[in-house]
């Protein structure tokens, strides 16, 4: 979905296929006619963006065959579908029935980190749209913050990593015309857990290319204020390259057992569900959501956000409910002023079939209708800031 912003750019809403994991190529294919396309009919538009996750292997087989690239390109266009984001995050195993801390590797110190990112860089330019000549790649905040934290030599090769692909990005440009940039992703209980951990690390890199990706879900767990937050970034010269609309879950009280027990029903065995509360000390955390509620990890007199990212128009049922203000108020910020701050935008609800039972969508029909309706939901916050929705 375009819109056109009052200064007269085009911000590009998309939404993140990962909901919709696959690691080949034809598990690929079978997404965009499955649920893209679906999605895209029930909004009645012509034309649908889509965050697309490539998993390694689906990428290396477009890389080593020019002609199945082609033929994906020819596919996206004739289901209506384009792309000018890509979920460069997870690397593979999106679909495991346990994901948890191996979403985290290959981290930024490894080399197939790299080389993925540049095959997602390369493949990227191929699949824009004719009329766009940008595209942006989120990835994971350097490493998990074990055995990151406090090492040195991990921190220069990082460093090393990101500077090498800039500098690849750039020759990709010189190359296709095509402008590809890359956002850290601040995520909790990685090295870059925050906006403002993210400061340090890209003014080392010092490059255009290689920004930050704003994921509102993961600036609500972080109790970060989202105008402190940009003001830095703009402050320190970080470019926000994307941002990924998304909520947290939030509990109020959770010193009351029947907040507790909402909270455990959402604790499950597949995804990492840190869990922050916000104290005068400053910010305490776990890990996983079932540390949180079954032991006495957190404080409890103060609320709880937990990384989960609950469907944007549906929170959930008191005595919890989400983040969407903070969602509200990052838009705002972004794309609400003179000139936006970033032109693409990626709803991200990867965990529908992690939700409670009796949450989950039972069939494609459904997925398909909560997908569009966060879309909606979007969409609308977005007009309402001014922005017009093009055909």
């Amino acid at each position: 979905m375009r819109f056109r912003h009052p200064d007269g750019s085009t911000v590009h809403l998309a939404y993140c296929t990962n909901v919709h994991p696959a690691e080949t190529l034809d598990g690929v294919r079978a997404q965009l006619r499955d649920h893209c396309e679906p999605v895209r009919r029930r909004l009645g538009r012509d034309r649908l963006g889509i965050g697309l996750w490539l998993a390694r292997d689906a990428a290396r087989t477009l890389i080593n065959d020019p002609a199945e690239l082609r033929a994906l390109r020819a596919e996206l266009d004739g289901r209506g579908l384009e792309v000018v984001t890509l979920n460069g995050f997870p690397y593979e195993g999106f679909g495991a029935d346990e994901v948890k801390y191996r979403v985290y590797r290959p981290d930024w110190t490894e080399p197939d980190r790299l080389a993925h990112t540049t095959d997602l860089a390369r493949l990227l330019a191929a699949l824009l749209p004719d009329d766009a000549t940008e595209g942006t790649i989120s990835t994971l905040p350097l490493a998990w913050r074990t055995p990151y934290d406090g090492d040195p030599e991990a921190a220069r090769t990082a460093r090393a990593a990101l500077t090498t692909l800039a500098q690849r990005l750039d020759a990709l440009a010189e190359m296709t015309g095509k402008s590809i940039r890359i956002g850290l992703e601040p995520e909790p209980g990685c090295t870059v857990e925050t906006t403002a951990d993210a400061i340090a690390p890209l003014t080392d890199v010092g490059h255009d290319r290689i920004g930050i990706c704003v994921d509102t879900c993961h600036l609500a767990t972080s109790f970060e204020d989202p105008g402190t937050a940009l003001d830095a970034l703009a402050a320190a010269g970080v470019r926000v390259v994307k941002s990924q609309l998304s909520a947290a879950l939030h509990a109020q009280d959770p010193h009351l057992p029947e907040v507790r027990a909402a909270l455990a029903a959402f604790a499950e065995p597949r995804f990492l569900h840190q869990t922050r509360t916000s104290t005068a000390a400053g910010l305490r955390g776990t890990d996983d959501l079932d540390e949180a509620v079954t032991g006495r990890a957190l404080p409890d007199s103060t609320p709880w956000r937990a990384h989960f990212h609950v469907p944007l128009h549906a929170p959930p049922a008191p005595p919890l409910t989400s983040t969407l203000p903070v969602l509200r108020d990052t838009l705002t910020r972004l794309v609400g002023g003179p000139a936006p701050l970033t032109r693409h935008l990626e709803v991200e609800t990867y965990t529908w079939q992690a939700l409670p039972a009796e949450l989950r969508p039972r069939t494609r029909t459904q997925l398909a209708d909560g997908i569009a309706a966060e879309l909606t939901l979007a969409r609308d916050l977005l007009v309402d800031l001014g922005l017009k929705e093009l055909p």
